[in-house]
C-alpha cells in the first residue's frame, strides 16, 4: 500500500464481505465498501475532477462520508475533511483557500452550500447525501449509478492526500497538507501500538472528518476489525452500542468518557466485552481514567496527536507498562523532544516543562498557500512546534501540562488550567469541569473553575475551592467556582475553554 486510498481495495480481498462498517441506517461489508468508492471515484472523474484537486467534505458521521472518502483519494483527488461546527462563512474561506472542485454535504444542507459556492468557479458540483431538490446539486445516488471506469492513478507516497484545517482560534483556519505517507504510516502505527486485530469491533462517535477519528476508522479497516459508527455522541446510545455488537474497544475524548460514566444508563451497562479503549484531544484527569477501568475492566490508553500530524504522535503500547497521566511515548519512527521555553533549539531539563515537538514521517507537508504560517511552527531542520507545554521522563514518557496558549497567569506565576481541571474532577459531586482565566485588576488573572454538578449531588464554591487546596500550591487553586448545566464543546467533544469565558464575561 502507497496511501490511505489502498487501504479498502486491500481490504476486501482480504476479508471479503467481512462487516467493516455498521451505522443506524446500514451496514455495509469491505467487498461493498470498496465497490461504492470505486464508483464515486468514476463519478468525480466523470464530473471533471482531475487527480492533484482538492474535494471537500463535510457532513456529520455517516456511511457515505466514509464512501466519499476512499471514492476521493482513489480518483487521485485530496480530500478536504471539513468540520461541520463551521459557519456559512468560513466554510467559504476552507472551499475559495484548497480551491475545491466539488464538495460532498448532506441534503439538508447542500442549497445552502450551493448557494454559498455560486462564486466559486472552481468548485463543478455540489454533492448531496440523500435525495436532491435542487438543480444545482447532484444527489450521492447519481455518483454511485457510473458505470465509468476507476481513474488509473499512481498514488505517489510524497504528494499531498489531505488538507485538513485547524480549528482557526486565531484568524482564518490554516490547512495543513498531510502526504499520502503521512496518513498511512499514522494510522499502521497506531492500529500497531494498539494490538488492533481483524477480532476486534469499534464503537465510536469521534466525528470522520478529525484526525483522531479518521485514524480510528482507517486503522481498524486496515487490519480487517469493525467500525460501529455514531452519528453523534450521546452517552446511552454509546453504552448500549456496546453492549449490543459485543465491542472490543471505544474510542473517545475525555468529556465522553466523564458524560458515560455519569449516565444513569452505566449501572445497566454491559462492557464485559471491552479489552482496552482509547481517549485523546485533551488531557483527562486520572480520577477519571481509574473510574472508567474499574467500570469497564479494560485498560484506557492515553494518547496525543493533532492535525498538523495527521493523527496520532505519541501513545502506549497496548501490553507496556502503565503510566498513568501520560499520552505515551513517540510512535515508532518518530521522535519527540521538550524543547526549552526560551530557546526552542536547547532540550528542557528532564522533568522540567518545555515544549513539545515532533519531527518526522508523519509531520505535514506545510499549510497550504502559507509559507509564512509554515515557518512559523516548523524549524529548518523539520521540527514541529505544537503549542503544547510537557514534560519527559528517563523513559521517555510524556506528559502534557496543557496548552501554552490556555495558560493563566496570576500574580506573576503560571497556572494551567489542566491542573486544576484533574484536581476538580477527583471530587464526587463534580460530573465535568473547565478552567480559564478571568481579569482582576490587582493580580491580572484570577483562575476561574467552571463545573457540571454531577445528578443528584450538590457542592459550594467554598467546598471546592478548599478541596482543590488540598491538592495544589496556593497560587494554582481557583479562586472561583461558577457552577453550568453544561460545557461548550467542539464537534470532536473537546471543551472550549475560551467559549465559556466569553459567556460569563462579555
Amino acid at each position: 500500500m502507497r496511501g490511505p486510498g489502498d487501504i479498502l481495495r486491500s481490504a476486501a480481498a482480504r476479508f471479503g464481505g467481512k462487516p467493516a462498517l455498521v451505522t443506524a441506517t446500514r451496514t455495509l461489508g469491505f467487498d461493498e465498501l470498496d465497490a461504492l468508492s470505486d464508483r464515486v471515484a468514476a463519478g468525480l472523474a466523470e464530473r471533471g475532477v482531475r487527480p492533484g484537486r482538492a474535494v471537500s467534505l463535510y457532513a456529520q458521521n455517516r456511511w457515505e462520508w466514509v464512501v466519499a472518502y476512499h471514492g476521493v483519494l482513489k480518483a487521485g483527488a485530496v480530500v478536504n475533511p471539513v468540520n461541520v461546527m463551521l459557519t456559512p462563512e468560513e466554510l467559504a474561506f476552507v472551499l475559495r483557500d484548497c480551491g475545491a472542485a466539488a464538495v460532498f454535504t448532506s441534503a439538508e444542507q447542500a442549497a445552502g452550500v450551493a448557494e454559498l459556492t455560486r462564486d466559486l468557479p472552481e468548485l463543478r458540483s455540489v454533492i448531496a447525501f440523500g435525495a436532491s431538490s435542487s438543480a444545482d446539486v447532484v444527489a450521492f445516488d447519481e455518483l454511485l449509478a457510473s458505470e465509468g471506469a476507476v481513474p488509473g492513478v499512481t498514488t505517489d507516497p510524497g504528494e499531498p492526500s489531505t488538507i485538513g484545517y485547524t480549528s482557526g482560534t486565531t484568524g482564518h483556519p490554516k490547512g495543513a497538507v498531510q502526504s499520502h505517507q503521512a496518513v498511512l504510516l499514522n494510522c499502521a502505527l497506531t492500529a500497531t501500538m494498539h494490538g488492533r486485530t481483524e477480532r476486534d469491533v469499534v464503537v465510536t462517535a469521534l466525528p470522520v472528518p478529525h484526525v483522531y477519528g479518521n485514524v480510528v476508522v482507517n486503522g481498524t479497516f486496515l487490519v480487517g476489525g469493525t467500525v460501529v459508527l455514531m452519528e453523534r455522541f450521546e452517552p446511552d446510545e454509546a453504552l448500549r452500542l456496546i453492549g449490543e455488537h459485543a465491542a472490543t474497544m471505544f474510542e473517545g475524548v475525555p468529556a465522553m468518557y466523564a458524560v458515560m460514566l455519569a449516565d444513569p444508563a452505566l449501572a445497566d451497562a454491559d462492557l464485559s466485552t471491552l479489552t482496552r479503549c482509547t481517549v485523546g484531544g485533551q488531557t483527562i484527569p486520572v480520577s477519571t481514567i481509574e473510574r472508567w477501568e474499574q467500570r469497564s475492566g479494560a485498560p484506557l490508553i492515553e494518547l496525543w496527536g493533532m492535525t498538523e500530524v495527521a493523527g496520532l504522535g505519541t501513545t502506549h503500547a497496548l501490553h507496556a507498562p502503565r503510566v498513568p497521566g501520560s499520552i505515551g511515548v513517540s510512535l515508532p519512527g518518530i521522535d519527540v523532544r521538550i524543547a526549552d521555553l526560551e530557546d526552542p533549539v536547547r532540550d528542557a531539563a528532564q522533568g522540567v516543562p518545555g515544549e513539545l515537538m515532533v519531527r518526522g514521517p508523519i509531520v505535514m507537508l506545510g499549510y497550504h498557500n502559507n509559507p509564512t504560517a509554515t515557518a512559523e511552527v516548523m524549524e529548518p531542520d523539520g521540527w514541529l512546534h505544537t503549542g503544547d507545554i510537557a514534560t519527559m521522563d528517563a523513559t521517555g514518557h510524556v506528559f502534557v501540562v496543557d496548552r501554552r496558549k490556555d495558560m493563566i497567569i496570576t500574580g506573576g506565576y503560571n497556572v494551567y488550567p489542566a491542573e486544576i481541571e484533574r484536581v476538580l474532577a477527583g471530587h464526587p459531586a463534580v460530573a465535568m469541569v473547565a478552567a480559564g482565566p478571568v481579569p482582576d485588576p490587582v493580580r491580572g488573572e484570577l483562575a476561574c473553575a467552571y463545573v457540571v454538578l454531577a445528578a443528584g449531588t450538590t457542592a459550594t464554591e467554598a467546598e471546592l475551592i478548599s478541596f482543590a487546596g488540598t491538592h495544589l500550591a496556593a497560587y494554582k487553586r481557583p479562586r472561583l467556582v461558577r457552577f453550568v448545566e453544561s460545557l461548550p464543546a467542539t464537534s470532536t467533544g473537546k471543551i472550549m475553554r475560551r467559549e465559556l469565558i466569553k459567556q460569563f464575561d462579555s
